[in-house]
């Protein structure tokens, strides 16, 4: 498909696929960027050739972007991180994790972020294809509301606190192996759904979920570009 299509940017997450892969990806034209959770991740994939590293912070939602290790209480915030890994390698950085409004960015620009990736903030605009239940959720989360979690999918991965969670999780030697938790659940979740529960859905979500907005894409990347440019000019003014 990426042959075919010829997208101008390939991401990947958990490290990078095969050499003979990679190289036709790149190949077919596309710039590759990826995932790392600590400094040496990051310099593994500049030494494999990507164009620009995915910080990604333990605040971000969804999963986490680990290869080279499996503890996640080890893995830094993205502030932590950020600075670290621009000091350690030459390629672009692209800061991702707990960034919902203007003063994120700016403050991960000035930590070295060549650009920055928002994701939570965007999932109550209209564009965004989650369900009802699941901006109700969001719309209701907090500071304190998400938490890191491998019982819905057998990966650690954050999202805003469910039932299955709490009572099973949220970390569990007994959940099954990437991906086959998810697929487990999918009964419970589909009955669970039908009765306005989300016990047993994926509420990924970063720790800024509060921040998120009920408001067209376009105008949110706006509002964000906006701000932004005058939270740096205060920085430098």
């Amino acid at each position: 498909l990426v042959e075919e299509l010829k997208p101008e940017v390939v991401s990947f997450h958990f490290g990078l696929p095969e050499n003979a892969l990679l190289d036709r990806v790149k190949a077919a034209g596309a710039k590759v960027i990826a995932s790392a959770t600590i400094v040496r991740e990051a310099i593994w994939l500049e030494e494999h050739g990507v164009d620009a590293v995915i910080v990604q912070g333990a605040e971000a939602g969804g999963h986490r972007g680990m290869f080279m290790t499996d503890d996640i209480a080890r893995q830094p915030g993205l502030f932590a991180l950020l600075p670290q890994v621009a000091d350690a390698v030459r390629v672009p950085v692209i800061a991702a994790g707990g960034i919902a409004d203007g003063r994120g960015i700016a403050a991960a620009f000035a930590l070295g972020a060549a650009g920055v990736q928002v994701g939570t903030a965007y999932l109550r605009c209209p564009e965004a294809r989650t369900s009802a239940l699941v901006r109700m959720q969001l719309a209701q989360g907090t500071d304190e509301a998400t938490m890191i979690t491998n019982v819905m999918t057998g990966r650690p991965a954050r999202g805003v606190a469910n039932r299955l969670m709490r009572e099973v999780g949220p970390v569990s030697a007994d959940a099954p192996a990437f991906p086959h938790a998810a697929s487990a659940l999918g009964p419970l979740k589909a009955a669970a759904e039908q009765h306005g529960k989300t016990d047993f859905t994926n509420l990924w979500a970063g720790q800024a979920v509060r921040l998120g907005r009920d408001m067209p894409a376009a105008e949110l990347t706006r509002a964000l570009a906006g701000s932004a440019v005058a939270q740096l000019g205060r920085l430098v003014g």
